[in-house]
């Protein structure tokens, strides 16, 4: 019995961290529409030019400390090591300081270096003093996961994309129209830089709410750690050596996962210009465009991480007790509930791709372009999906360089797909080679990591009930989606209200379908989110199946 509520419990915290990270994508979400109302595609290009640079460095010192120290120092927890625990901490504080140092100074300096167009640089030198925010904001996070509590940083992380968004829009739209406004490249540089004060503003709000968490839990800390005399205090030089092998592999692993996204962006932009003679503001609203179906695509896929956040668990649980069949349920079943969430993801978002975008980015110029974008971009929804929930696998039954060399095996491959696209093919078609090419890095990682798991785990999954099945009722969804919304927008010609109506009935449609053809049962559907409540309705309309 313990061991079960131990269990649930590192659920709900899995579960609370996950529902965090998917409020924070949707708020994202919703600022970047605003932000590129008043920048523009070209201006909204300069941003995500100099963020994708941002995040790339980011990534390298301190985007893993948060994961890596709360490792080392729930270790020491968990054996009331109270004071080599905290002497992590103190060690993990001076890593940051300089790792950070050197970082945001290499930002501010070198971000000639990074970026291609050199209306991102502005943007991206106020980045810089961000990353040296972030790394302390990550071993106050790391800090308190330790203590497996993870309320703390799903707090921090929404107040820092709340405060993102504010200041962010409010930013832009002053600095843009203090410096010559949307008809001037300088305008739309400052306007970017604008957008960036905003993202540094939310990382110092969330700084300053992590350390005044710390400061009123410090009493209760200092005494625990006035109690622990029983243990050996390991030495400075020990904690340092222990967090350099820790976080670098969280480190390597993080940035192979993510480095797909600069490398795509800074490939395309430089052959575009180089071999096709395309200009900056040309570039960064391509750049922009993309960007724009990149972010609506990545709200299945937080679902996905969520899903696999909180299912992980169990599976790393009975393999750590060598139970491999009830392991392999678990994966199935895993599988299994994304499947379910993602197949109608996708498909709703190809179906009703340019009403989604007609009420997110309604920019008249582009809004084909990037309808059609996301139209392609909607199958990485699945890839990633289970590429994401294979990767959470392999890493929780110990298999962790299998994700990291799969990874790199499909960056390759990927890189040198964009880069033979544009060279050889049709450059007008740029914009789409650059989203075949996020496809096809997703599709590598499914294929790559399905390898991996068949060999370790000797992990055969099921086809019929956890694809095919889905994608039926989806295909029934998706065309009834569609003849939804063109016939009530022939009645009222309102793109909004058409499309939530769309949505709404074709979520019940599913629903019917997934029952009806047999795809679920009582206890896959409790794993879902809300589980009970759409047991108990389809108790009610007598369609579920035991």
């Amino acid at each position: 019995m313990p061991n079960k509520k131990q269990s649930q419990g590192l659920i709900m915290q899995a579960g609370i961290l996950a529902a965090a990270g998917i409020i924070v994508r949707i708020i994202g979400l919703l600022y970047n529409s605003p932000m590129t109302a008043i920048l523009g595609d070209e201006g909204i290009g300069y941003y995500n030019t100099a963020y994708y640079a941002y995040t790339i460095v980011l990534l390298i010192s301190s985007y893993s400390i948060p994961s890596a120290i709360s490792k080392v120092i729930a270790q020491k927890l968990a054996v009331k090591e109270y004071r080599n625990a905290h002497r992590i901490f103190q060690c993990a504080f001076i890593y940051v300081l300089v790792v950070g140092s050197v970082a945001s100074l290499f930002v501010f300096f070198g971000a000639g270096l990074l970026v291609q167009i050199e209306a991102a640089i502005p943007a991206l030198r106020v980045l810089a003093p961000t990353i040296f925010l972030s790394g302390i904001l990550g071993v106050l996070r790391g800090y308190f996961q330790a203590h497996k509590s993870m309320v703390q940083t799903s707090v921090s992380q929404i107040v820092e994309q709340i405060l993102n968004a504010v200041f962010s829009i409010l930013m832009a739209y002053l600095l843009l129209q203090a410096t010559g406004g949307t008809q001037s490249e300088n305008g739309l540089a400052y306007g970017a830089a604008g957008g960036a004060i905003g993202t540094g503003i939310g990382v110092l709000a969330a700084l300053l709410f992590m350390v005044w968490l710390y400061l009123v839990n410090r009493p209760f800390l200092k005494r625990r750690i006035l109690h622990d005399t029983g243990h050996k205090e390991e030495s400075y030089q020990e904690i340092f050596k222990m967090i350099i092998m820790v976080v670098t592999p969280f480190i390597l692993s993080t940035f192979i996962y993510n480095a797909n996204t600069f490398i795509n962006q800074t490939l395309y932009q430089k052959l575009m210009m180089d071999l096709h003679g395309l200009t900056d503001a040309g570039v960064a609203a391509h750049t922009g465009i993309v960007g724009k179906a990149v972010k609506v695509s990545n709200i299945p896929i937080a679902l996905s991480s969520a899903m696999a956040s909180a299912l992980i668990p169990g599976i790393s649980g009975e393999y750590a007790k060598k139970n491999l069949k009830e392991t392999r349920n678990q994966v199935a079943r895993a599988v299994k509930a994304t499947m379910l969430i993602s197949i109608p993801a996708a498909v709703g978002m190809g179906v009703l791709a340019k009403p989604v975008m007609l009420v997110l980015y309604p920019q008249k110029a582009s809004i084909d372009l990037s309808s059609s974008l996301l139209m392609v971009l909607s199958v990485s929804v699945i890839f990633y999906a289970v590429s994401t929930l294979s990767n959470a696998v392999l890493q929780s039954i110990g298999r962790l360089n299998s994700p990291v060399i799969n990874a790199a095996i499909a960056l390759v491959l990927q890189t040198a797909g964009l880069a033979a696209m544009i060279i050889f093919l049709d450059e007008s078609y740029g914009p789409y080679y650059y989203v075949v090419t996020i496809i096809l890095y997703a599709f590598l990682m499914c294929v790559l990591n399905g390898a991996a798991l068949r060999k370790h785990l000797r992990y055969k999954q099921e086809i019929g009930r956890t694809f095919v099945r889905p994608v039926l009722a989806s295909a029934v969804m998706g065309a009834a989606a569609f003849f939804i919304y063109q016939g009530i927008y022939l009645l009222l010609h309102s793109n909004l209200v058409s499309l939530f109506v769309a949505v709404v009935l074709a979520a019940a449609i599913y629903f019917v379908m997934i029952l009806l053809l047999g795809a679920v049962t009582e206890d896959e559907m409790k794993m879902l989110p809300k589980g009970y409540l759409l047991v108990k309705i389809a108790r009610k309309t007598r369609l579920l199946r035991s």
